[in-house]
């Protein structure tokens, strides 16, 4: 099922003048650069600092998980090295297929911004993470599952991140300054 969507998104939802388009959303998601560098922004306003923080620590937490531990441990060839009839449109990413680290790293990011920053900055997150994510299926270099995963895998750890800084270290820090 999985290679059977890969193939029709393929055969159906791919267009020529979308291509660059796509690639570039792709690109924006390489190595977490979108995510970080918003991240690093919001540092320098007091504002929007907590959720700059957050974010580094959820992104980190992403790379630990996904890229460290679980793309060794499955060990999933990406689909175009097992299907012929999956063309590639971008170079050859490295690692393996399962699960994407560019939904996990745009969802890591884009929840925590969801849950710390007004719905207007946080919605859009939400929806170039998906952009993000979805362009991996595109572009030919994941699976659904990987995309899918890797969606679940960093939005669970913007919650884990979420609920320990308001649970243990936003506490402390409301104490400290009183």
């Amino acid at each position: 099922m999985d290679a059977s969507l890969l193939i029709w998104i393929q055969e159906h939802l791919r267009f020529d003048a979308l291509t660059p388009v796509v690639a570039f959303i792709s690109m924006l998601g390489d190595s977490g650069l979108i995510w970080v560098v918003l991240a690093l922004l919001f540092l320098f306003f007091a504002q929007l600092r907590r959720a700059g923080l957050m974010a580094l620590v959820s992104l980190a937490g992403s790379v630990l998980v996904v890229n460290v531990v679980l793309k060794h441990l499955v060990g999933r060839p990406r689909p175009y090295e097992v299907l012929p009839e999956i063309v590639r449109l971008i170079p050859p990413p490295s690692g393996s297929s399962f699960p994407s680290g560019h939904a996990a790293s745009a969802f890591a990011a884009a929840v925590i911004m969801y849950l710390y920053l007004p719905k207007k900055f946080g919605i859009p997150a939400l929806l170039l993470a998906t952009a993000i994510a979805l362009s991996r299926l595109y572009l030919g270099v994941h699976y659904p599952s990987d995309v899918l995963a890797g969606a679940v895998i960093g939005s669970a750890i913007a919650g884990a991140v979420y609920v320990v800084d308001k649970k243990f270290i936003e506490p402390r820090m409301k104490t400290k300054e009183v």
